[in-house]
């Protein structure tokens, strides 16, 4: 048995570019189903806006999100937290990739370097409002 976890992120008015620019740096498959096409919604701008869309990455990673319906306020995010755990070099490259796409109009709270506990670590709030938290581990010699 696997447990996974799946963050559901709460945009206002956004979400369809959001979870593009997330499969642009993640990958995977993203399905989007709008408020017109879920819930029959007849008002054009209502209408356009995400009812439900869901990022299927292939390392695991399930990000959905949605837009806020009129009279739902929009719900804090959090942190979204991504890690390595050391035994797998292209893991750690991933990660570094993903974060190097993450920066793009973010704000880097904290750049993404060596920590006092020999990992890389940091986090920036992307684009969208979004936390996000790496934390890359040293890579382990074989010898």
């Amino acid at each position: 048995m696997s447990i996974g976890l799946t963050p559901y992120l709460s945009f206002d008015g956004n979400a369809r570019e959001a979870m593009e620019f997330y499969n642009s740096v993640f990958g995977g498959e993203l399905s989007v189903l709008t408020f017109a096409d879920g819930m029959g919604e007849q008002d054009p701008e209502q209408g356009q806006k995400v009812m439900h869309s869901s990022l299927y990455v292939e390392r695991g990673i399930h990000l959905m999100g949605s837009d806020s319906g009129e009279g739902y306020p929009v719900s804090p995010n959090g942190t979204t937290a991504l890690s390595s755990d050391g035994a797998d070099a292209p893991d750690a490259q991933t990660l570094q990739g993903w974060w190097e796409k993450l920066s793009d109009g973010a704000d880097i709270t904290m750049p993404l370097e060596k920590a006092p506990w020999g990992d890389s670590f940091g986090q920036l709030t992307d684009k969208f409002g979004v936390g996000w938290m790496f934390n890359i581990s040293a890579v382990q010699d074989a010898g």
